[in-house]
């Protein structure tokens, strides 16, 4: 009995380490807050997730407002999947990709669209470069401007 015990309190523990380090989930977009910034309805609690790889128009900037639209016509409302790379942010918000149908990668949809540029500073995934140059080419989305300015330097 006691080595019964002792089993189902390992498999316990092993369990409990691999649901801790495994930060997936489905859950349900309840706001978008601006286009690399959503909020997931997970286990009764919305969690505020950082879209990887890619970094969007801030709202007072130009294409902010049709970033924001484009992310929401992608996904508000409808169940995720959100793939997390387990990191945070300085704001505590987790950075993943999300994924709609479990095919529509949103984060790659909006560099695609020209509504996000490759946040080379913090991702070294060359696909969203060359999606980035394929949307440039095109002039899609914020690519129209010519003095199209990187949020990062539009924060400062």
């Amino acid at each position: 009995m006691k080595k019964l015990v002792y089993i189902f309190l390992l498999l316990f523990n092993v369990a409990a380490a691999q649901q801790q380090t495994n930060n997936n989930f489905t859950g349900k977009v309840v706001a978008v807050k601006d286009g690399d910034t959503f909020k997931v309805l997970y286990n009764g609690k919305a969690q505020t997730i950082r879209l990887a790889h890619i970094d969007c128009p801030e709202k007072s900037q130009p294409y902010g407002n049709k970033a924001k639209q484009f992310a929401a016509n992608l996904c508000f409302g409808k169940e995720v999947r959100v793939v997390t790379t387990k990191q945070r942010d300085r704001y505590r918000r987790t950075i993943a990709v999300i994924f709609v149908n479990d095919s529509i990668n949103v984060n790659k949809e909006l560099v695609k669209a020209g509504y996000a540029w490759h946040y080379k500073q913090y991702s070294k995934d060359t696909s969203y470069y060359m999606l980035e140059q394929i949307a440039r080419k095109n002039k899609a989305g914020l690519w129209q401007d010519k003095k199209a300015s990187p949020p990062w330097l539009w924060r400062k």
